[in-house]
């Protein structure tokens, strides 16, 4: 502990002595570079007025071109006992268990979520958005494996408006506000004491590609979906997390299956560059995160974390909108890093596999 509490002390140390090297040459941040639009799930720049969808309750109303007979037909899936219709699967409110085997029995506040806990209207559940789990989608965080302390913290920071998305359409963000303001204190611990005790395994297959296979973005989930398998469609400096099999993860909603990561050439070199020695514009990571990524305490942990999040965290601390108590060190951190230094650090974390489960 004593050795972890003097490590804090020397990365915040430094973290000052960049602040202050550097705060002369910070450009305004409303000139800063465009926001990485593929890292939110978008394929656009956000404009002037735009809003996230205003989060309700899904029903399960029949849609448009919908067999009532099939959406009511028993699934399964290989190596779980467990049964859904499509129906249950697409109510986004639901949790899928498919695989309960997997984590420690699931508290009430992931399985249903405060507004139904109190009587309310069935809402999303923690575990819904984050998947049972906490590997979530590349839409929103992976959350096993995160520290308990660490998580209190964030829900705490979405409580008091401190964190918020720089992508004003992204809906994620207003909704964890609203619900970490709904949760009690009890729901806080519990829901944080979980994430905790779940183990985080890496689930990514990094490729770096000029050209990937042709995309489709899918803008009730956010997520990037293959369209073929020729790759046909210029990376063009992005990172494009998708699904091994579009079936598993989109149709049945298989928390096991994995992701492709299509990340620009030579951006794991650079990246590791970054991550290791700072590339003279920032620390080394592992000053404050672990020696091997894997978190300390408060500092979470980024080895094998989803690109797509950790590239929305850093330009958002960027941007200003990520104000926490800890937030406060990653500023100077990210100020002299452009969008191409991100990508890289993020395409080189989605690399590692971790060597334990991190955080706690």
């Amino acid at each position: 502990m004593r050795t972890r509490y003097i490590l804090f002390l020397i990365c915040s140390f430094l973290i000052f002595r960049i602040a202050v090297v550097h705060s002369q040459t910070d450009k305004p941040l409303e000139l800063w570079a465009p926001i990485p639009e593929w890292a939110y799930g978008y394929d656009s720049q956000p404009q002037l007025g735009d809003k996230p969808p205003i989060p309700t309750p899904g029903n399960r109303a029949l849609q448009s071109g919908e067999d009532a007979k099939e959406l009511s037909r028993p699934l399964t899936l290989e190596g779980s006992s467990a049964t859904f219709s499509r129906q249950e699967i697409r109510h986004a409110q639901d949790v899928i268990d498919w695989f309960p085997e997997d984590y420690p029995p699931m508290a009430e506040i992931i399985k249903y979520g405060p507004e139904a806990l109190r009587g309310g209207e069935p809402d999303w559940a923690c575990g819904s958005c984050h998947l049972p789990n906490g590997k979530g989608r590349p839409s929103n965080a992976p959350v096993a494996g995160l520290s308990a302390e660490y998580m209190i913290q964030q829900l705490y920071d979405f409580r008091k408006g401190l964190r918020y998305s720089a992508d004003p359409r992204k809906p994620n963000t207003p909704n964890m506000i609203r619900m970490a303001r709904a949760m009690t204190e009890e729901e806080i611990k519990k829901s944080a004491e979980f994430w905790a005790a779940v183990p985080w395994t890496r689930r990514y297959n990094v490729i770096e590609a000029d050209l990937i296979p042709k995309m489709y973005l899918n803008p009730n989930n956010n997520m990037f979906f293959t369209v073929g398998t020729e790759p046909t469609e210029p990376l063009a400096g992005r990172i494009i997390e998708s699904p091994i099999d579009t079936y598993q993860v989109d149709y049945l909603r298989n928390p096991r299956t994995g992701f492709n990561v299509y990340v620009p050439v030579g951006s794991l070199a650079k990246g590791e560059e970054l991550v290791t020695t700072g590339g003279g514009k920032t620390i080394q990571c592992n000053i404050c995160h672990g020696q091997d990524l894997n978190g300390l305490d408060m500092v979470p942990p980024i080895a094998g974390r989803s690109p797509s999040y950790v590239m929305r965290q850093l330009y958002d601390f960027r941007q200003g909108t990520r104000n926490g108590i800890s937030s406060q060190l990653m500023k100077p951190t990210v100020a002299n890093l452009s969008i191409e230094d991100m990508t890289n650090i993020a395409s080189y974390l989605a690399s590692i596999i971790p060597s334990s489960s991190g955080g706690t």
